[in-house]
């Protein structure tokens, strides 16, 4: 089991980013509240991951602090519920956010999120309400862990904001249309990608 990683941010393209350790580059997908905490490309990273070995693939999915890792894994013991819709939810919101609509039986906000329909909705709030309590008491009074730093650079792969943003969105489920149209509806001049990505996902929820 791979539990953490530590090492230099290569590549950065929401979800997903390369860390190198030691020469060996790691392809990590995560959630953007953990993706929008990472250091800018050639900055020293440390992420906690969940390992998924698959018959056709083996995946590795990355989180800023224990407290998302930890809802990650609960919520893909869900009926119905795989890592990439999970990682879906917890793009959507923050564990904190998530926590709280469980806690209102918001099934409103979770029925926004793609792939997440109203027995999903309903299931999750039903087998999750037990769960987080527990993952709270846990987590109570930790810190999160910051990324750190060093004066390493690494090229930068030119890629549009909008193309960027366009490429998050469909990655997390939502359709060609719906993307497009979020990401121009939020579109500024000089909006760098990560805040484009944000702004979009927040006006569809």
């Amino acid at each position: 089991m791979i539990g953490r990683i530590r090492g230099l941010l290569v590549e950065k393209q929401a979800p997903e980013v390369l860390i190198d350790v030691s020469g060996v580059g790691y392809e990590i997908q995560m959630p953007l509240t953990s993706f929008y905490e990472l250091p800018e490309i050639g900055g020293e990273a440390v992420v906690f991951t969940h390992f998924v070995v698959r018959e056709d693939a083996q995946l590795l999915y990355g989180f800023t602090s224990k407290q998302e890792r930890a809802l990650f894994r609960l919520l893909i013991k869900t009926n119905g519920v795989g890592p990439k819709l999970a990682l879906t939810i917890l793009s959507g919101m923050n564990a904190s956010e998530f926590v709280a609509c469980v806690e209102r039986d918001d099934i409103a906000t979770l029925v926004k999120l793609p792939g997440v329909g109203k027995k999903t909705a309903e299931r999750l709030l039903v087998e999750m309400r037990d769960k987080l309590k527990s993952l709270m008491e846990t987590s109570a009074g930790s810190e999160r862990e910051f990324v750190l730093q060093s004066n390493y650079t690494a090229p930068v792969i030119e890629n549009t904001a909008e193309e960027d943003a366009i490429s998050a969105l469909l990655s997390l489920g939502f359709k060609p249309a719906q993307a497009s149209k979020a990401v121009s509806a939020v579109y500024v001049d000089g909006i760098d990608s990560e805040s484009l990505i944000k702004s979009a996902l927040k006006s569809m929820l």
